[in-house]
C-alpha cells in the first residue's frame, strides 16, 4: 500500500476533503490474518481508487484506516508510527490526535486493529467535527467507524454481521459490509438509492507482501444506481470459489466456480435452454454461451470486468451480475454532481 500512498501524495493536495464513510479493520490471531473493508459515496472519478484510499494493511502486524478529510500526511505518519515505532492501536489514536498534519484532528476519523503481540488489540477515534451521523465501535479484534451516516444502525448492523457470521476473516468482513448495504448508508448516496459508490475488501495472510495481499478486491466505481456492496459480494464470491446468480425468489441459481486454469464451471439447474451473455464495461457484447445441461465449462478473461446477463429461451431476462477476473478498476467515467 505504501507505493500507492506516495502516488496519492503526489497527485492530491494536502487539503483534499475526502469523506470515506463506513469501514472496518479486524484481525484474526488464530490464522494471523489482517483485514480491511469499507465504502464511500466517492468513486474513481473523484479520488483515485475510490474508498480504498483509506486502507493501509500491514501484513503480520495490523490494519489502519484514516478517514474523514483524508490527507496523505496523516496516513503516512500513521503507517510509520506503527511499522517503525511499534505503536499500539490506543497509542496511535492518541498520537494522531496530538500530531495532525494540519492541526485539525477534530475533523478526522481513525480505526486500527493489530495482532503483533499475539493478542488482538483495537482502537478508534472520531473527531467532534466529523459530519453526523458519526461514531465508532471497538471490539476485541475489530474497529468499525463511519461518518455522514444515515444513523448509528449502520455501524451496529456492520458489527452484527461481523460477529454473527461463522467462517474466515474475509467472510466475516464481507458480512459486515452487507450490514451497511442500505440505501443512503452514506447519506450523499440516498437519492441514488445505493449505500455508496465504491467499496473494497482486503485481507493479508501471514507472509504476504504489502503490495501482494492474498485478497485485494477494489470496486472503484459502479454504474449509476448499482450497489457497490453487491458488486463486492459477487467478486468476493468468485474469489472465494463460488458465486450465485439469482434475482427472483424461486429461480434456480447459476453457480459460477472459478478454476485455476482460467476457466469457470457453470452449474445451472433451471429451465433449458438458457443463454448467458457477457458484455464488457462499455456495454459491448463480447461472448455468449448456451446452457443446455447441468454443467458447462466456459473460458472467461482472467483480468478485467464483465457484466453477465442470463436469459431464458424467449429472451426474457432472468438475472444479471458482474463478474471480475481480478477486479481491475473500470475506466468508465460519469458526469455526476459533486459529492465532496
Amino acid at each position: 500500500m505504501k507505493p500507492l500512498l506516495f502516488f496519492f501524495s503526489c497527485c492530491l493536495s494536502a487539503s483534499l476533503v475526502a469523506q470515506d464513510t463506513f469501514s472496518i479493520v479486524a484481525v484474526d490471531v488464530t490464522t494471523g490474518q489482517v483485514g480491511s473493508a469499507g465504502a464511500t459515496c466517492l468513486d474513481d472519478t473523484e479520488i483515485a481508487g475510490g474508498a480504498v484510499i483509506i486502507s493501509d494493511v500491514i501484513p503480520d502486524v495490523g490494519a489502519i484506516h484514516t478517514q474523514s478529510y483524508w490527507v496523505p500526511g496523516n496516513q503516512d505518519a500513521a503507517h510509520n508510527q506503527v511499522a517503525e515505532n511499534g505503536l499500539s492501536p490506543d497509542e496511535l489514536m492518541a498520537w494522531l490526535e496530538a500530531n495532525d498534519v494540519e492541526g485539525n484532528p477534530a475533523i478526522r476519523q481513525y480505526g486500527m486493529a493489530d495482532l503483533v503481540t499475539g493478542t488482538a488489540r483495537a482502537a478508534g477515534f472520531t473527531g467532534a467535527n466529523c459530519f453526523d451521523w458519526k461514531g465508532h465501535i471497538v471490539g476485541p479484534n475489530y474497529a468499525i467507524q463511519g461518518n455522514i451516516l444515515l444513523g448509528e444502525e449502520i455501524l451496529t448492523q456492520m458489527e452484527a454481521g461481523f460477529l454473527e457470521t461463522e467462517g474466515s476473516l474475509a467472510e466475516r468482513l464481507m458480512a459486515a459490509m452487507q450490514g451497511a448495504n442500505v440505501a443512503g448508508a452514506d447519506t450523499r448516496c440516498l437519492d441514488e438509492g445505493v449505500s455508496s459508490r465504491s467499496a473494497f475488501l482486503r485481507v493479508a495472510y501471514p507472509g504476504d507482501a504489502a503490495d501482494g495481499l492474498t485478497l485485494d478486491i477494489v470496486v472503484s466505481i459502479t454504474p449509476e444506481g448499482i450497489e457497490p456492496i453487491d458488486v463486492l459480494q459477487a467478486e468476493f464470491d468468485a474469489w472465494n470459489g463460488t458465486s450465485a446468480l439469482s434475482e427472483r425468489e424461486g429461480d434456480a441459481p447459476l453457480l459460477i466456480t472459478r478454476k485455476a486454469n482460467g476457466e469457470v464451471m457453470l452449474k445451472w439447474e433451471g429451465p433449458t435452454p438458457a443463454e448467458l451473455i457477457a458484455f464488457d464495461e462499455r456495454g459491448a457484447r463480447v461472448d455468449a454461451l448456451r446452457l443446455s445441461g447441468p454443467w458447462t465449462t466456459w473460458t472467461l478473461p482472467t483480468d478485467g470486468t464483465l457484466f453477465l446477463r442470463l436469459v431464458d429461451a424467449n429472451g426474457s431476462q432472468l438475472s444479471t451480475m458482474k463478474y471480475s477476473g481480478r477486479s481491475l478498476p473500470p475506466n468508465t467515467q460519469r458526469n455526476d454532481r459533486n459529492r465532496e
